[in-house]
């Protein structure tokens, strides 16, 4: 090994031809220079220059003292490339996570994943971490950092075989996010073996210049492992709360669906749309209308579907469909940005490749209902009716398009792959694979989270546009009805007058019902649903006639 003080042979003579031992009084007699003195006092690193073999005065037995700053592991070759080798991953990892960051909001080519987009990341970040550590406690190695930092390693390649393993969370996850996770693995052993190289790199140069390998450390080492390991335990406790959020996602991915998956956008990514019941035709031959749902801020399967359902079962319609915009319960998530008018276009695509052709009855709820007036506006021949219960207003869309509001969900969609309500909630409060995916805890999956950022994030630009434009365009004759909720029009004055503008939407108003006691899922009351059935059958009668007028005149 090739090292800063050359052998210890050259220790024991002098570099100017003499044969004068080092030790002796004649050697002593010569006072060091101020350049030696500097370089006594200050401890060696990976940018000290290679100094003479003689660089200060030994002591009588040839020895260095142990305390002397030049007895380092930054003497040897082989430890300065590893630091600069470890420097150079940090960088690379640190260009790799700018990507990934950017691309939560604005997803480069190649760089769209189904999944969250927050695993990915948040592995890079894990990554960057252990290497920070590395970097910053090079010269202090220890076993207690070789242990711990070689469970996180360990955990981290389970972590990789199961994504692998398992094809959904390897279509999720996509290949960067296998690339992430495989990164992570593989610094993680490099951490390890680093560490353990730099461990005898000390020894051999406490042995070489001392005389033995030293035994003690002082404060400032014993603070420095003290400090990384603790460091390391808390990395250790992130990736086993990884480690359960993935044993979830697997979990959860074995919930059996209605309908099918339908790959949108180019085969970007895949939505989940389901139909009930038989398309029926009148006595003109013209096919009955079919109830298209659009939920709100929830999946459609969180109770919006179910009144569906019943709907279908009592007769009032002969067939409905829902689905899930993207990120919401089995649909993935789409590229960034994305806008209420692209969750319109995604949907019309999967009700093309389903074979799905209308007419349709858009029954849309709070947010659903921005998305359902494109849609509308998008394919006025194929439209018999609309029904839209507490629908946002375009007006309103700077309340979930704000940057207080963005910031939020950005930063729980970063802590989102600890599961840290899922986790807890699946061991403690009994939470099932219902609730995690459409139910009463969906809210807390990367995917849902990356959805809301997504639609905060263009509301008050792209899609208030496209709503605009969509107002503009919507055919006047088709009958509307506006449910709205009687607590949401007392509490919020505005919200009233907005509701109110709703129902000029078109020139053929059935009904605006403001249900008293309901709140803004109107639906979960008994009185709310008992309107809402009233005004189905409504809409449905009137439906059939204003589509054979659409129909006379395209």
């Amino acid at each position: 090994m090739v090292s800063l003080w050359g052998s210890k042979n050259d220790d024991e003579q002098p570099d100017d031809g003499s044969t004068t031992p080092r030790g002796s009084a004649e050697d002593t007699r010569r006072p060091p220079s101020r350049r030696s003195y500097e370089r006594r006092e200050r401890e060696a690193d990976e940018r000290t220059r290679l100094l003479p073999a003689q660089p200060r005065p030994p002591h009588s037995d040839g020895y260095l003292d142990p305390d002397d700053p030049a007895v380092s592991p930054y003497n040897l070759w082989t430890v300065r490339f590893l630091r600069y080798l470890t420097v150079l991953f940090f960088l690379i990892n640190f260009i790799w996570w700018v990507l990934l960051f950017v691309s939560i909001f604005v997803s480069p080519p190649g760089l769209h994943t189904r999944g969250s987009g927050f695993f990915d990341f948040s592995y890079t970040t894990l990554t960057a971490g252990n290497l920070l550590v590395a970097i910053l406690f090079f010269a202090a190695p220890s076993k207690a950092m070789r242990i711990t930092m070689g469970i996180i390693t360990g955990i981290l390649a389970i972590d990789l075989i199961m994504i692998l393993a398992l094809p959904r969370l390897r279509v999720e996850e996509g290949w960067p996010g296998i690339a992430s996770i495989a990164w992570a693995t593989l610094i993680g052993l490099w951490c390890v073996i680093t560490d353990r190289v730099v461990a005898w790199g000390k020894r051999e140069e406490e042995e070489r210049l001392t005389g033995r390998a030293e035994t003690r450390r002082t404060l400032r080492e014993w603070l420095a492992v003290t400090l990384a390991t603790l460091i390391l335990v808390v990395y250790a406790i992130i990736a086993v709360l990884m480690t359960a959020t993935l044993v979830l996602r697997a979990r959860d991915a074995t919930l059996e669906m209605d309908g099918e998956r339908y790959y949108v956008d180019g085969d970007k990514y895949q939505v989940h749309l389901a139909c009930m019941g038989n398309v029926t035709y009148s006595s003109h031959g013209v096919a009955n209308p079919t109830l298209l749902l659009e939920a709100g801020e929830v999946p459609s399967e969180y109770d919006f579907e179910h009144w569906a359902y019943a709907a279908w079962k009592n007769g009032t319609i002969d067939r409905y469909c829902y689905w899930d915009r993207p990120g919401y319960a089995w649909s993935d998530s789409a590229p960034s940005p994305h806008s209420a008018g692209m969750s319109a276009d995604a949907l019309s695509e999967a009700l093309a490749v389903a074979g799905e052709e209308g007419p349709f009855i858009l029954v849309s709820a709070g947010y659903g209902s921005i998305v359902s007036r494109i849609f509308s506006a998008r394919h006025v021949r194929n439209i018999s009716g609309i029904m839209m219960i507490d629908p946002l207003h375009e007006d309103l869309l700077y309340r979930i398009g704000g940057a207080y509001r963005g910031f939020v969900l950005w930063g729980w969609g970063i802590i989102s792959p600890l599961g840290l309500q899922r986790n807890f909630g699946a061991i403690f409060n009994g939470r099932t694979r219902e609730d995690r995916v459409y139910g009463r805890s969906a809210y807390q999956g990367g995917k849902y989270i990356k959805a809301q950022l997504q639609e905060n994030l263009i509301a008050e630009s792209l899609t208030k546009n496209e709503v605009a434009s969509a107002r503009t365009i919507q055919t006047p004759n088709v009958p509307l009805v506006i449910i709205s909720s009687g607590i949401s029009n007392r509490r919020d004055s505005e919200w009233e007058r907005k509701q109110r503008d709703l129902t000029k939407l078109t020139e053929n108003l059935i009904s605006w019902d403001v249900v008293n006691k309901a709140p803004h899922e109107v639906w979960r009351t008994l009185e709310g649903r008992n309107v809402m059935d009233k005004r189905l059958k409504d809409i449905v009668k009137q439906g059939y006639k204003a589509y054979s007028i659409n129909e006379e005149k395209i």
